[in-house]
């Protein structure tokens, strides 16, 4: 953490000040009551100083620098989607890229990958038990540091190396994946955000292909068979 340049200025003047007191204390030739009573209220100005100083700015953990990851950047759209779709899943990704950490944003819905948009890789993504579980429990999941987590294979096809990754239910048919730069990028804001379009993407594309049966992700076992 580092303190603004007011900051520094009164903790400096504090404990100069305090060391001044110390220093006067030491040369006199005698205390006198006069001067203990200087000295003491001399201290206290010094140590107000110096906690405003301590005070002045909040302690708040300095964000994790940004992995290097591979991919180039790159937009890659479904063939055939209706234009609103596509306006939809172009305004989103661009705001999700744009607007918060994300390196890579993937949609999938009813099995098919719909848009992969940001750092791209030539391995198609298949879903495993992480996202499994999100769409049982329609539930996010956020994995804010995927060292930590032994399931972090899932996600080498996504964007390998990616610190971080957001799986986010689309209904019951569909995933939106969006991985971050760094560890723990995401904040509490950005994950309502996501939450809020991915309501609003379901219902387009609820709204658009509504008599197709939900294919859902391929299991594990499937996935890595194909």
């Amino acid at each position: 953490m580092s303190l603004p340049a007011p900051a520094r200025t009164a903790l400096g003047s504090g404990v100069l000040g305090l060391a001044l007191v110390v220093l006067n204390q030491l040369s006199a030739e005698g205390l006198t009551p006069p001067l203990e009573r200087a000295g003491v209220l001399a201290s206290l100005l010094a140590v107000g100083l110096m906690l405003v100083g301590v005070l002045w700015t909040r302690a708040t953990p300095e964000a994790a620098a940004r992995a290097a990851l591979p991919g180039d950047e790159g937009l890659v759209l479904a063939e055939a989607l209706p234009a609103e779709v596509a306006e939809e899943l172009g305004w989103g990704s661009q705001m999700l890229l744009t607007a918060t950490p994300a390196a890579v944003v993937l949609v999938q819905w009813r099995g098919e990958t719909l848009l992969r948009r940001g750092l791209l890789t030539a391995t198609p993504f298949h879903p495993g038990a992480i996202c499994a579980r999100a769409l049982a429990r329609q539930q996010p999941v956020s994995l804010v540091n995927l060292r930590l987590y032994p399931g972090r294979a899932e996600f080498e096809t996504l964007l390998p190396g990616l610190p971080a990754v957001v799986v986010q239910p689309l209904g019951e048919q569909g995933l939106l994946l969006v991985g971050g730069w760094s560890v723990r990028c995401f904040s509490r804001s950005d994950l309502t955000w996501l939450e809020g379009w991915a309501q609003r993407l379901t219902t387009r594309l609820e709204r658009v292909q509504p008599d197709r049966p939900a294919a859902g992700p391929e299991p594990p076992e499937a996935a890595a068979g194909s």
